[in-house]
């Protein structure tokens, strides 16, 4: 973690050491599955592959530990387990402002066509040639410092357009249509969960990942429902807001445009059928072992201990006390303990991650420092 990094988390939680014998259902996961997950950003890490969304330099410590686990990479149960007690030492996490932060999210899946016609018209732009992605922590002359995006022009840099404008034709050639989508609230969903699969009418499916945004900021939508009254909190799910853009087709228009960012995809050929989706570490996700994190905070491949509830329905709960890793991020995933829990893909995944709106502990398990 660079400096700045550091001294930003230490300004916005309170660390706190843990012995493993502090996280409660600890000795009862499935180590394995973590240990599998963890191996993947292993790889990449190890590899030195460029991040799709860059986060926090790994730290040599965990590069070491790293290597270590590629060394056996099929333990056992007991294996797995050592190997965390043995590698990281558990640090709480507890944010300054209030308690932590669990959402979820997932792959959605909805019919589409190469082509447009009266059906599918509504558009997935791939990234435009004229986007630069600005790096983490930087900015560019003459640019808001807040901005992660600028256009190239022959000028020099400016702000990239916003939502609104980009459905309003303003880049015009610069960015192809990949697929269209029937609704535009499908396509407003896929431009929050960054990833999707499209049934195509020929039967085959076909993948698109996050392949760009427009630097602009991230507005919630439902948050904004709820603020006019449209909805409430407490009963809000992932399918009411996606009816409510349907049956309410003009203000969702407005509604959706009030969110400024905007994201561009790609065809993601490479995935095969069981893999997840691309996270921002550049790698497959696992449903239920994936976690998004603040990225200008924590690094790619981090284990985080989660201790907290997982919705089944809006009155129903089980225990989460579960080992994830630190494989994404996300334009609203912003804090030192805010974690996005990937569940899947398909329309369950959808409706689980609809209702995950829950505080939760967060503990991440630091490297030990090498001696």
């Amino acid at each position: 973690m660079s400096a700045r990094a550091a001294s930003a988390l230490q300004d916005q939680a309170r660390l706190e050491p843990l012995p493993f014998a502090a996280l409660a259902g600890w000795d009862t996961d499935d180590h394995g599955a973590a240990y599998r997950t963890f191996l993947r950003s292993c790889r990449a890490l190890d590899a030195g592959a460029d991040a799709l969304r860059p986060a926090q330099a790994p730290q040599n410590d965990l590069l070491f530990v790293c290597r270590a686990a590629l060394r056996n990479p099929v333990p056992s149960q007991a294996e797995a387990r050592r190997f965390f007690e043995t590698h990281f030492e558990p640090v709480a996490v507890t944010p300054r402002s209030g308690g932590g932060f669990l959402t979820g999210y997932y792959e959605p899946e909805f019919e589409g066509s190469r082509t447009p016609d009266a059906t599918y018209r509504v558009p997935l732009l791939d990234r435009p040639a004229d986007l630069v992605t600005i790096p983490q922590g930087e900015t560019l002359p003459g640019l808001e410092k807040d901005l992660q995006a600028a256009r190239r022009t022959k000028h020099g840099y400016e702000p990239y357009p916003d939502r609104a404008a980009i459905e309003a034709g303003a880049l015009g050639a610069h960015a192809r249509p990949i697929v269209y989508l029937r609704e535009p609230g499908e396509a407003f969903i896929i431009h929050v969960q960054g990833s999707a699969r499209i049934r195509l009418p020929d039967g085959s499916v076909m993948r698109v990942a996050y392949a760009g945004r427009n630097g602009r900021p991230y507005t919630s939508i439902g948050r904004l429902l709820v603020q006019r009254g449209e909805m409430d909190l407490e009963t809000m799910t992932l399918n009411r807001l996606m009816g409510w853009l349907k049956d309410h087709p003009e203000p969702a228009g407005a509604l959706m445009r009030q969110n400024q960012s905007y994201i561009f995809f790609r065809e993601a050929r490479e995935l095969a059928p069981e893999d997840g989706p691309i996270g921002g570490a550049g790698t497959p996700l696992v449903p239920g072992r994936s976690l998004a994190v603040d990225r200008s905070l924590w690094a790619y491949g981090l284990p985080v201990w989660l201790d907290g509830e997982l919705p089944l329905a809006l009155d129903r709960t089980e225990p989460l006390r579960r080992l994830m890793i630190a494989q994404d991020t996300g334009s609203a995933i912003v804090g030192p303990a805010r974690g996005d829990f990937f569940f899947g893909s398909g329309a369950e995944a959808g409706r689980r991650a609809g209702l995950l709106r829950h505080p939760v502990r967060f503990v991440v398990l630091q490297p030990k420092p090498r001696s």
